[in-house]
């Protein structure tokens, strides 16, 4: 790669690039919502929030200095990130932490990025993120979908118009916002009718000996609020 082509894919992925029109806004958000809200299309789309929750588990698992050692994805979208470290301490607390709140999270800082214009580095950030995931990933399955995941996103990254890659980009984020907020009311329902013993907010719960409900909370507040913050940015209220 000459000089030229490397100043020019430079000046693509940190230059900022045109809001779309706010019809196209909105057909986003509709289309999002279109792949949450309806159980049976939840029970697929669901996998892609799953990708989100582990990736968090397992980066915040190495900022926090644990060792990670695999993660799996299951087809019935449940998933487990395996780290190595001390069984206590904030940083397991952290990591068990940062899976309800990963998607959220993620969907908030990718508003962030879209309000600012910076649609080409937001592609680039995730396609970079789930390529870097792909490596930890420990069964079939997985591999298939953050394959497939990564390849969406590597394609329209590469060959899509400006117009297309917008659309993409503002899809993906109305689904993280919208998609982190239905997980958390799934394992309350899951916890009121006596399951889920070993989740997040159990594991935190024996961790930090603060209810499980407190915990519960804090991923409905994270959830709840990115969409709020998120969506202002993506409608540019």
């Amino acid at each position: 790669m000459d000089t030229s082509t490397a100043t020019s894919l430079w000046d693509e992925l940190t230059g900022t690039q045109p809001d779309p029109d706010l019809w196209v806004v909105i057909a986003t958000l509709a289309a999002a919502a279109a792949v949450v809200v309806p159980h049976t299309v939840w029970r697929i789309s669901r996998n892609a929030v799953t990708i989100a929750h582990e990736g968090g588990h397992g980066l915040v698992a190495l900022i926090t200095g644990r060792q990670l050692t695999g993660i799996r994805l299951h087809s019935d979208t449940s998933g487990l990130t395996v780290s190595r470290g001390k069984p206590h301490g904030l940083g397991m607390i952290l990591t068990a932490a940062s899976g309800y709140t990963a998607p959220p999270l993620l969907g908030l800082g990718g508003a962030a990025l879209l309000g600012a214009g910076r649609i080409t580095l937001l592609l680039w950030v995730a396609t970079a993120l789930l390529i870097a995931m792909l490596v930890m990933i420990r069964n079939a399955y997985g591999v298939l979908t953050v394959f497939l995941t990564g390849g969406a996103f590597l394609l329209v990254s590469w060959l899509a118009g400006p117009q297309v890659q917008a659309a993409f980009a503002y899809a993906v984020v109305w689904f993280l916002l919208l998609g982190g907020v239905r997980p958390a009311f799934e394992l309350q329902a899951k916890r009121s009718r006596g399951g889920a013993g070993d989740s997040d907010a159990d594991q935190l719960s024996r961790l930090t000996h603060v209810p499980a409900g407190m915990w519960l909370f804090l991923f409905h507040a994270v959830s709840l609020c990115s969409l709020i913050g998120g969506g202002r940015w993506l409608l540019g209220a």
